[in-house]
């Protein structure tokens, strides 16, 4: 096994003995990698298709240095990631479908890989089926996915699965103490990080970052509101206008990145590029906004661990002095009971229930379980 395949899958023992009996028996014609978002399936697929290509190549070295660059010039590895909430359905026929009517360019394989494959519509997946029924011999699609459910049981089954668990959060928080970005950052939020994320590198790194901070103070604001019952200011406002500020953003620099494209040469409608877009936009809200709600039941589980005078299992270490003076006088119960109505309200955001309704119903049933005397 590489060495880029072994860090890949250090801490992904059942990815690593896949990947290891893949490459020991001749690879399969398709993968899909699944586990949560963070734990690794990019850099583990980047490192198979290497090591595919090198495999095939007359000068192996050299074509495994080219497929591990991010982004890869090399010919026979072909990268698509959905630019808004969807793959477009033409940019997986062109790039993937076709092309892999195509042999390779140089070597003996070609390496398709669909990242964010939950993101294919069933269009998509039903054009991208005869291609996994009966695939080139020289081809192999790797589809990575965080939400395999989505994904239609006839592509599923077609694929080799290669399972990804949750990072350690002993693992995140080393690798967050390590990295230069981190410099200068308290321990302690370093470590809450680690555990808020459950298990995603991405997360970690969004707690850490500004966006991060701003939105755990305002999910942490959110909830000592409703403990205190002050709920006449309407806090959850706050976490709307932060995921619709996110969305913004992500909509703004998606379309400058489209327009930069069509510069180069992709043809795009300009309805094309706007929808493209706005579904960019609308993918970040959601993330934002899960995300917060996510912050909040967090809160309320340290609450109820507190309270029940398990503080060692809370994730906010960096907040332990705050989060005592709340759960004074708390019932644990009450607490773990709001924790899990933050969580139902997460999922009724995927339902397209009107947000801003379903956030001021949750807090002020909050108020209401977290109510002393």
């Amino acid at each position: 096994m590489s060495s880029a395949l072994e860090a890949a899958t250090e801490h992904q023992a059942r990815a690593r003995v896949t990947l290891q009996a893949a490459l020991a028996a001749g690879p399969s014609h398709a993968y899909l990698f699944r586990g949560p978002r963070g734990s690794g399936k990019r850099a583990a697929a980047r490192a198979l298709a290497a090591e595919i290509l090198a495999g095939a190549a007359a000068d192996p070295d050299d074509a495994r240095r080219r497929a591990l660059l991010d982004p890869s010039p090399h010919p026979d590895l072909v990268w698509i990631a959905p630019r808004g909430a969807q793959h477009m359905v033409e940019d997986v026929r062109e790039r993937v479908i076709r092309a892999a009517a195509y042999r390779p360019f140089e070597g003996g394989k070609r390496v398709f890989v669909i990242e964010a494959a939950e993101a294919l519509r069933d269009e998509s997946q039903n054009a991208l089926l005869k291609t996994l029924e009966e695939p080139p011999p020289y081809a192999h699609i790797f589809l990575l996915t965080s939400e395999p459910e989505i994904l239609l049981e006839t592509i599923a089954s077609r694929c080799a699965p290669v399972e990804f668990a949750p990072y350690p959060a002993e693992v995140l928080e080393a690798e967050l103490a390590a990295s230069p970005e981190s410099a200068g950052t308290a321990p302690e939020e370093i470590a809450a990080a680690a555990r808020l994320a459950a298990g995603d590198r991405e997360r970690a790194r969004l707690l850490l970052s500004p966006l991060g901070r701003e939105l755990r103070a305002e999910a942490d604001a959110c909830i000592a509101a409703a403990g205190a019952g002050e709920l006449a200011s309407a806090p959850w406002k706050a976490l709307l206008e932060r995921a619709t500020a996110a969305g913004e953003e992500a909509e703004a620099s998606t379309r400058e990145a489209l327009e930069e494209e069509a510069q180069a040469g992709i043809k795009r409608s300009a309805r094309d590029l706007a929808d493209e877009a706005k579904r960019a936009g609308r993918r970040r809200r959601t993330e934002i906004l899960d995300l917060g709600l996510e912050l909040c039941a967090a809160h309320l589980r340290d609450l109820a661990a507190i309270a029940a005078g398990a503080e060692e299992v809370a994730f906010a270490r960096d907040r332990l002095d705050a989060l005592r003076t709340e759960a004074a006088g708390l019932d644990p119960g009450a607490a773990r009971r709001a924790a899990g109505a933050a969580q139902e309200t997460r999922r009724s955001l995927d339902l397209n229930v009107a947000e801003e309704l379903a956030l001021e119903a949750l807090f002020f049933r909050l108020a209401r379980l977290l109510a002393r005397g």
